[in-house]
Formats: C-alpha cells, structure tokens, sequence
C-alpha cells in the first residue's frame, strides 16, 4: 500500500468512526434542517467547513499555527451548540429552497451567513484534526503528500456522514410521515444535549 493510500485510510477512518463522535454531532447538527432535496445548500455548507478546516489542518501541520489543545477540546462543542441553538430558533419555519427556475451556483451560496459561520467552525474542527495527524507524521516537517491525502480521506468520511444524515432524514420523513419541524427539533435536541456533555467534560 502506497504512503497515500495509507494516510487516505487514516483519515477516512479518523472521521468515519464512533471515536470522532464530536465530529460527527456537529455534521448531524449542520445538516438538520435540509432534506436531500436541499442538496447545494447542503453542497455549500460542507464545501464552507471544508475550507476551514482545510486550511487550519494544513497549518498547524506545517507547524506555522500553534494552539491549545485544551482549548480546542472547549470550543469543538460550543461550535455545535451554537449550530443547535440556530437550528432550534429558525425550527417552525420554513428553510430556504432554491427555486428551479433560479440560475444558482454552488459558489454565490458560499457568502451566505451559515457558511461564513460553517467556515469559521471549520478552523477550529481543523485543529483538532491536526492533533491526530501531527502525532502520526512525528517530525516530518514538509509532508504535502500526506496531508493532502489525510484531508481527502477526511472530506471522503465526512460526504458519507452527510449522505447516510440525508438519507436518515429522507426515511423519517417519508415512510414514518414525520414532520419537518419534528426531525429538526429532535435532531437538534440530541445534537444539543451531547454537545453539553462534551463542554461539561471539558471544563
């Protein structure tokens, strides 16, 4: 197996297991209020989260950011609670479609308020990614093979999360009849309580 395929797995696995609970409460709590049908505002906010975590894996890896890890531990779960309580103050309410007639990119959808914040809760997630894979390269100080193939593995774990949340919702609302406001609130709800737990714990 080459170096990329091996740090490839690592990151698939690093996300896409129950050990990365945080990270996928947050993911279920982004994703809340859409439904498969509301895919590219679905499509743009985990691009948005995508960016920053990018971005901050990319940096603290390399060495040129240093941070708390203790901190980092704190604000992983007031990111998902202030997703939560978004969540519970728009529920009741309609979520924005995009209308089919509409000419709408992916890209004009990335300056909308929810993905700046998606993008700004990307930098922390980042972060605490880099722990993980900084522990793993030891004191290779250039590992732009690894690092590339860590995130893709990443980004390919998280887009299975985000469709198995979709698909989730799809059965709930469909063949259980449930109601939109329902999922959001219960979702959102369970999101909220875990994130609880985890700040608690840190404190």
């Amino acid at each position: 197996m080459s170096v990329f395929q091996t740090y490839l797995q690592l990151g698939f696995y690093h996300i896409f297991n129950l050990g990365a609970y945080d990270h996928m409460v947050f993911l279920l709590a982004l994703c809340a209020p859409y439904v498969l049908r509301d895919w590219k505002p679905v499509v743009a906010l985990v691009t948005s989260f995508t960016v920053g975590h990018s971005l901050t894996l990319a940096l603290s890896t390399m060495g040129v950011v240093n941070y708390s890890p203790k901190l980092i531990e704190i604000l992983i779960p007031i990111t998902i609670l202030l997703t939560c309580l978004a969540n519970l103050l728009r529920a009741g309410h309609p979520t924005t479609r995009i209308s089919p007639n509409r000419r709408e990119t992916v890209g004009p959808l990335l300056l909308t308020l929810p993905n700046l914040l998606a993008v700004a809760f990307g930098l922390i997630h980042g972060l605490g990614f880099s722990s993980y894979l900084r522990e793993l390269l030891g004191h290779q100080s250039r590992p732009v093979l690894e690092l590339l193939a860590f995130n893709i593995g990443v980004e390919l774990g998280q887009l299975l999360i985000v469709s198995l949340i979709l698909l989730l919702g799809l059965i709930v609302l469909r063949i259980f009849n449930a109601a939109r406001r329902d999922w959001l609130l219960v979702t959102s709800g369970a999101a909220l309580g875990i994130a609880l737990v985890l700040l608690l714990g840190q404190i």
